[in-house]
């Protein structure tokens, strides 16, 4: 059996730093020890040494950092090519922008080269799993699977569903979306590393009947991912309200439907009440938090002491084309701005188990990928504290692992990860980009 040896400093975590001071395990001298894409051993150099064998090759990066893989709970792959287009707020951004764009990926072609950039791009600044959204057009995840297993990722992703307050270019039925939702998923889901997500984009653009045809998607299919929108915008919530006048809150429409539960993952979570945080703490239900995308759309700001009390899960993510950045280096530094505004401090040890571990625990992934524990997938991130001269100067005067990370946190971006490998294999290396 081949072995791969990574000697490094080593980042990963036993649970919740917010829960547990000894949550995170760091090795000043540690190791990965690799073995047919999975992780077969873990921890100090000193205590694992003698497992290494004859003749395996010793990558000594021992002025590096290696974490387990970035997850991205939630991104728009057909949005990359209109990241940073200005508009006043959410509604008239996806009009003028976002619905434009992705009529293109009717277009096989374009979905390709879109998908295969992205997929690069993920890699790029250290993410090997995330929670896409596609288009409307069932060959736009077609793409992005196929440019995710030409890798072998594990990524969750889906076709969007969309039958109402759209233009008609990107509109399908309660039961075309049913059909191609339910090719896609047989297809795709658990196919290698992939797996499927249900998603329709959010309330407003989808008819009583496709909810009710999500419902019977979600029953028929227990263990597929649900991904969408709640609570973003203050305009959003109104009109949702409007359109869906007997349900208590803009969450609940979604819970009349089934669509509350684990791998259950929903964008945004600003405008929500102490009902339906209980309410998604109880069902297991995933907030993941988009600080680029909320400050940039000036949607509002996430409350992490609110969350925090309801216990509910949450997560971190990018909202590419929403957010400004493919970094989750970069999201961390904006995370932690939008929890001060709200007089919270997040901690940079906490956002990188939010980050890594702390998603795949709410995904209900953990035993695969967020660790660098035996028997996991071997995906892994090597990051560079001297990526940059400011960030060099600044990790050298750390005196403390959470110094180092906060550093990592504020100064890093995709110029800080060296290398990323997914299960087991170098799928980029900052030498040869």
């Amino acid at each position: 059996m081949t072995q791969s040896v990574f000697r490094a400093q080593l980042l990963t975590f036993t649970g919740d730093p917010a829960q547990s001071p000894d949550a995170a395990q760091f090795h000043e001298d540690g190791v990965v020890i690799v073995e047919d894409g999975q992780v077969a051993a873990s921890g100090a150099w000193s205590a694992l040494k003698e497992r290494v064998s004859d003749g395996a090759q010793v990558h000594d990066m021992r002025d590096k950092l290696i974490v387990p893989g970035f997850i991205d709970t939630h991104i728009h792959y057909p949005q990359t090519d209109m990241i940073a287009s200005p508009a006043p707020g959410l509604l008239p951004w996806l009009d003028t922008y976002t619905f434009p764009t992705e009529r293109g990926f009717e277009n096989e072609a374009i979905a390709q080269d879109t998908a295969q950039f992205f997929v690069d791009e993920l890699l790029k600044s250290g993410t090997t799993t995330a929670l896409v959204y596609c288009t409307v057009h069932k060959q736009s995840a077609d793409a992005l699977f196929t440019a995710s297993e030409a890798k072998n990722l594990r990524m969750v992703a889906g076709k969007v569903l969309m039958d109402r307050h759209c233009p008609e270019f990107l509109r399908d039925t309660p039961q075309t979306g049913y059909d191609d939702s339910a090719e896609l998923i047989g297809r795709w889901h658990n196919k290698g590393r992939q797996m499927y997500a249900l998603t329709p984009r959010f309330a407003p653009t989808s008819t009583e009947a496709q909810l009710e045809a999500c419902e019977a998607l979600a029953k028929a299919h227990g263990d597929i991912f649900i991904q969408s929108h709640v609570a973003e915008n203050l305009d959003e919530v109104k009109w949702v309200k409007e359109l869906f006048p007997r349900q208590r809150s803009y969450l609940d429409v979604y819970d009349r439907y089934g669509l509350l539960r684990r791998r259950a993952v929903y964008g945004h979570c600003i405008w929500l009440d102490d009902e339906d945080r209980q309410r998604m703490a109880e069902t297991g239900a995933v907030a993941a938090h988009c600080p680029t995308s909320n400050l940039f759309l000036g949607s509002g700001l996430f409350d992490f002491d609110k969350a925090n009390e309801s216990q509910m899960p949450v997560t971190l993510a990018t909202d590419v084309g929403g957010g400004t950045s493919f970094s989750m280096l970069q999201t961390m530094n904006e995370a932690h701005k939008v929890a001060r505004m709200g007089g919270h401090h997040l901690t940079a040890t906490r956002m990188f188990w939010l980050a890594t571990a702390g998603a795949a625990q709410a995904l209900d992934l953990a035993d695969k990928i967020g660790t660098l524990a035996p028997q996991s997938e071997a995906d892994f991130v090597v990051l560079d504290p001297k990526a940059t001269p400011l960030l060099a100067r600044r990790t050298a005067r750390a005196e403390s692992l959470e110094e180092l990370l906060f550093a990592f946190a504020l100064l890093g971006d995709d110029r800080a990860v060296f290398e990323t490998y997914a299960a087991g294999a170098r799928v980029h290396s900052r030498e040869s980009a």
